[in-house]
């Protein structure tokens, strides 16, 4: 699977309405234009109506084809999203041109927010060439230095998000600096623990594995080369980062270094969170979307 093939799947998940706050950007708009055309969605544009216009008219973009819902102020425009979302007016939040804090904050509003009760967290799809298949890194954008049951939760909810591309029971490879348990290494001990707590049952759906470091967990020859047997070693779908830090720092090194096309959600809340950058590219925004779709669409 590359990483056009989600836009494909998408297409056959039919269309899901996206509500997008402070719509007033031009990637933003040009990846709306785009999904709308590809099929995967409709959408509500809700911001600076008049600021949007002039980008639209500049994108050669007709505004006939979406509701639009005029507000200027960032932080109203975001509750409005959110709550188009937990009406049931929409089925997918998508970021604008608005601080992540402002749209999270409307996300977790307690009266018309989408709070579940489990933790958010971001999962990064990635296809890079001469990879044979996506993977899926977690989290670098949301939880700084995650304990045992928010690595967990991290985990299981990037594997729902696997199994929304068809991905059955993904393999997860939680990763560390080496491959070996080291109490004084205390990323190591807690994926031994996840490992286990897979194998009682407690993290279903997917097979965990770790600690790995990150050629066995993506390379069958280094895996073998390091005498590990595991169902997991080399051919890893999900790589569970220690921290923000290293998530961070990996997830921006297949974007720069290795050209990696890419697309991300937030995940945990009662609908999927399209929150890329704003250095992101109006493809990856797409590609985000089609994956919110995705998630949108998947009943488990």
């Amino acid at each position: 699977m590359k990483i056009e093939d989600v836009i494909n799947l998408a297409k056959k998940r039919g269309a899901k309405t996206v509500a997008v706050a402070c719509c007033q950007d031009k990637e933003v708009l040009l990846a709306v234009e785009n999904a709308r055309k590809e099929g995967i969605i409709n959408a509500i544009l809700v911001g600076d109506i008049d600021k949007t216009k002039q980008i639209a008219e500049s994108l050669n973009i007709s505004l006939e084809n979406y509701k639009l819902i005029d507000i200027s102020y960032l932080s109203e425009a975001c509750l409005k999203a959110v709550q188009l979302v937990s009406e049931g007016s929409a089925d997918i939040v998508m970021k604008g041109l608005v601080d992540t804090s402002i749209i999270l904050k409307a996300v977790l509003n307690k009266e018309i927010g989408l709070r579940t009760g489990n933790v958010l967290s971001h999962t990064g799809v990635f296809h890079v060439e001469g990879y044979d298949k996506l993977f899926f890194i977690t989290d670098a954008a949301m939880n700084i230095d995650p304990d045992l049951n928010t690595k967990k939760q991290i985990i299981q909810n990037a594997v729902k998000l696997a199994r929304a591309l068809d991905i059955d029971e993904p393999k997860v490879a939680v990763l560390c600096a080496k491959e070996k348990v080291n109490p004084k290494m205390p990323d190591t001990v807690d994926a031994k623990e996840l490992e286990e707590m897979n194998k009682k049952g407690e993290i279903k759906d997917c097979i965990v594995g770790g600690p790995f470091a990150l050629d066995n967990a993506i390379s069958e020859e280094a895996a073998k080369h390091k005498g590990i047997d595991h169902p997991v070693a080399g051919k890893a779908d999900i790589l569970l980062v220690p921290d923000i830090e290293a998530g961070n720092i990996f997830y921006k090194s297949m974007t720069f270094f290795a050209k990696a096309q890419s697309a991300g959600l937030v995940l945990g809340a009662k609908a999927p969170i399209v929150l890329t950058s704003r250095a992101d590219s109006d493809i990856t925004k797409l590609n985000s979307i089609a994956l919110g779709v995705l998630a949108a669409s998947k009943k488990d």
